[in-house]
């Protein structure tokens, strides 16, 4: 291939990936939108609220996305059968997809709204405890829609239909922070429910979302072509069991990241309120801007999953590739803006003129510099997860993860924090440690899995890659 055309391949790769790109990251950074605009209201509340707000609010972040991971299942298989032209195969995947976030929701939704006895034993406050348990017992009745919507956005964006799911989770969110604005505050003649009401109206939005991106997929003419919601009733166990196998993983390994930080949140908890509430503050910050490499790692599923599809390893070498460039140099900005502007950025959430805030802005500070330093890394190994998904690489990923995240960061972040009494900073340290870890376990893995790619050893069964 001459130098010319690889560029122009290029380019092409460039305008394809942004076109998933950008719609998938600005979907995810409207959702968190939600959450960044819960902390501010909860800061306003008072920092007891703020702390138990933001413990609540990770609790449900953490089981939710858990579940939608496992559903993302369906995002690989779907965009190689694109990408191969297999439209029969694109239906069966899709429908069993539906089934499978049905089949983990139900147990969910169970356990979200039964978590007393866990909080209790975390080492939380009484208080805490209870308004915890308030907002999880309204929030719970939102994983259904929340896994749905996942599922559908999953098959709409391997379809390379992104645009919908951006334009739905903007106009959900927008309601959705009113909502909770009326709610949460007592405002238009509605009584203050606080953190009921940011649950309440969250809750109601999910289902809106899922609903409206449901009828979408129903309606469109390039969508309702592959009549998903047509013989919905039928269970394919084969077809079942090929998405859990690349889908339950993914769940996992979510469930894994997600639950990492759920631990180091209740630590934080036993430091006290301020630390808790400092923690949440700059915690909140890093989910806004993650969500933009999140959407990425999506956009470089579908992308991989396509080449995948079309047997080119050029291809796939070369949306990895992209991704991973677009990623580093996004959260290479945030970083400096992270290091340029810590007052401004805690100031969003606290007046830190008000001396009452004085300890969680000071606590805050040193956290907001170590996560400028990490999220870089952090962003790469988000990129390079999403192409190990694309090559539906979802098993060795999930261990690394168990071994970088629980192993390593773990156990560095108790030393630090602890034993060698440096609080919440060695509780991020041992985050910044577990990040790099994991981010070079991903980059040698997916290196070893390119190395060694050869087609034809392609299993005809599920299109499992088989690894030399």
């Amino acid at each position: 291939m001459s130098h010319l055309s690889q560029r122009y391949n290029l380019q092409i790769e460039i305008r394809e990936f942004l076109k998933l790109a950008v719609p998938l990251a600005s979907a995810q950074v409207a959702q968190s939108a939600t959450g960044f605009a819960d902390t501010i209201m909860m800061g306003r509340m008072g920092p007891e609220i703020l702390a138990a707000g933001g413990l609540a609010s990770i609790i449900f972040i953490s089981i939710m996305t858990m579940a939608s991971g496992v559903v993302m299942g369906i995002s690989p298989l779907v965009a190689e059968a694109f990408g191969a032209g297999q439209k029969k195969r694109i239906e069966q995947v899709a429908r069993q997809g539906l089934w499978l976030g049905l089949l983990v929701a139900i147990p969910l939704t169970i356990a979200t709204g039964n978590l007393e006895t866990i909080l209790a034993r975390s080492g939380q406050t009484e208080t805490t405890v209870k308004l915890v348990r308030t907002y999880l017992d309204i929030m719970s009745w939102g994983l259904f829609p929340a896994i749905g919507f996942a599922a559908l956005r999953a098959i709409v964006a391997a379809l390379s239909q992104a645009r919908p799911v951006m334009i739905i989770m903007v106009l959900g969110t927008a309601l959705n922070v009113t909502g909770n604005y009326i709610l949460g505050f007592g405002k238009l003649g509605f009584p203050r429910l606080e953190l009921a009401g940011l649950a309440l109206s969250s809750t109601l939005a999910l289902w809106g979302m899922f609903l409206a991106l449901a009828i979408y997929v129903f309606v469109h003419p390039k969508l309702k072509c592959y009549r998903i919601f047509q013989k919905l009733h039928h269970i394919r166990l084969q077809v079942l069991k090929e998405v859990a196998w690349v889908g339950i993983p993914i769940g996992l390994f979510s469930g894994l990241e997600a639950g990492f930080f759920l631990v180091m949140m209740f630590w934080m908890g036993t430091l006290g309120t301020d630390a808790l509430a400092a923690h949440q503050v700059v915690f909140q910050t890093l989910m806004v801007v993650f969500m933009v490499p999140l959407g990425i790692s999506y956009a470089t599923t579908v992308r991989v999953g396509q080449w995948l599809g079309q047997r080119d390893r050029t291809g796939i070498q070369q949306a990895a590739w992209v991704s991973v460039s677009v990623t580093a140099l996004f959260m290479l900005g945030v970083s400096i803006a992270f290091l340029l502007f810590p007052k401004q950025i805690i100031g969003i959430y606290l007046d830190v003129q008000n001396p009452e805030n004085a300890v969680v802005f000071e606590t805050a500070l040193p956290l907001l510099t170590i996560a400028a330093i990490a999220q870089v890394l952090d962003g790469v190994q988000k990129a390079v997860y999403g192409s190990l998904q694309g090559l539906q690489d979802t098993q060795i990923p999930m261990l690394t993860n168990v071994l970088g995240y629980w192993g390593v960061g773990l156990s560095v972040g108790y030393g630090l924090a602890f034993y060698f009494k440096l609080g919440s900073i060695g509780l991020w340290l041992g985050q910044a440690v577990a990040v790099t870890v994991v981010a070079g376990l991903f980059i040698w893995r997916f290196q070893k899995l390119l190395s060694n790619l050869m087609f034809h050893h392609l299993n005809e069964r599920d299109g499992r890659i088989s690894k030399l």
